[in-house]
């Protein structure tokens, strides 16, 4: 009984850690960085990220410098991101995320660095 219940505890930690929470605004995966909600977003042609503050109020993105990191079949692309109004950190890709491809942001957001880990649906 006692092995049983320490299997079924361990099973809901193991769900409840789970970096990824429920859809964002935007449709996307959304994480939370650092206090920071991040919602990723996933199309053919790029990748975009939206970031909030504790608050959760959009946080402004010029002037930010992010890179992404994408994980597939091994293989390891960077991604330089570009700020866009209001909260946005966006690029372009060279073809569609497979499903299971890693996607790392990684940030440096008002004096703090930040990174939020996403796996591709």
């Amino acid at each position: 009984m006692r092995l049983r219940f320490r299997s079924t505890i361990l099973s809901v930690t193991l769900a409840l850690a789970s970096p990824c929470l429920a859809a964002g605004p935007n449709g996307g995966q959304t994480t939370v960085a650092d206090g920071h909600p991040i919602e990723f977003v996933a199309t053919d042609t790029g990748i975009t990220f939206f970031v909030t503050g504790e608050d959760g109020k959009p946080v402004e993105t010029a002037g930010l410098a992010a890179k992404a990191f994408v994980q597939v079949g091994g293989k390891t692309e960077t991604l330089v991101l570009k700020p866009a109004a209001p909260n946005k950190l966006a690029a372009d890709l060279k073809g569609p995320l497979t499903a299971g491809a890693k996607v790392v942001l990684s940030a440096k957001v008002h004096g703090h660095n930040i990174q939020a880990r996403f796996e591709n649906q």
